[in-house]
């Protein structure tokens, strides 16, 4: 996956919905940058771990990045290493529900072998989406495998592939957030 920039991925950002979590009086980009800074200084304490498993998996470690801040806001919105009512897992939120991802949670909340974990069920994601859209650019199976990441590859049925992910904005606001910490150094 290391040859899809980030950079070069169209993105609208956050919903207003996704927006309102923080109160914040805007969407779009600009909605979506001003959550990843806010979750910066908590980020900078993973950012070895993300560099390490994103350099592994040939994933860009500032997609890993902008998982981890719409996903737990890198690591604040975790109780005892669990999110969404106890349905998933650490930073990246893995998904344990037997109706869901059906994963079974692998190292410590905010350890590398958990991001390990959730790159590869990235990595799937992304490969599933190119074998179901083989004419999509390489951008747009890239956005799809990372709304795939939040809903599965099954509820990916075309170019808006935010229809059917959390807030309606999900591969969108993380393309953003990714895109803001790639300018940061990630």
């Amino acid at each position: 996956m290391s040859y899809r920039d980030i950079s070069n991925v169209p993105t609208t950002g956050a919903s207003w919905q996704t927006g309102q979590g923080d109160k914040l009086n805007s969407s779009g980009v600009a909605a979506s940058e001003k959550m990843a800074e806010m979750d910066a200084g908590r980020m900078r304490q993973h950012k070895a771990k993300i560099d390490s498993v994103a350099h592994s998996r040939g994933v860009d470690p500032a997609l890993l990045a902008g998982i981890v801040s719409r996903e737990s806001r890198a690591g604040n919105q975790l109780q005892n290493g669990w999110g969404d009512h106890g349905k998933a897992w650490g930073l990246m939120q893995v998904d344990v529900t037997p109706n869901g991802g059906r994963h079974t949670p692998r190292g410590g909340w905010d350890s590398e072998e958990h991001i390990s974990q959730a790159a590869d069920i990235l990595v799937d994601s992304v490969k599933t989406i190119e074998r179901k859209f083989p004419h999509w650019s390489k951008e747009e199976q890239l956005k799809g495998g990372i709304a795939a990441y939040n809903m599965g590859a099954g509820n990916v049925h075309d170019h808006n592939v935010d229809a059917h992910t959390t807030g309606g904005d999900y591969s969108n606001d993380v393309v953003a957030r990714a895109q803001w910490y790639k300018k940061q150094g990630y």
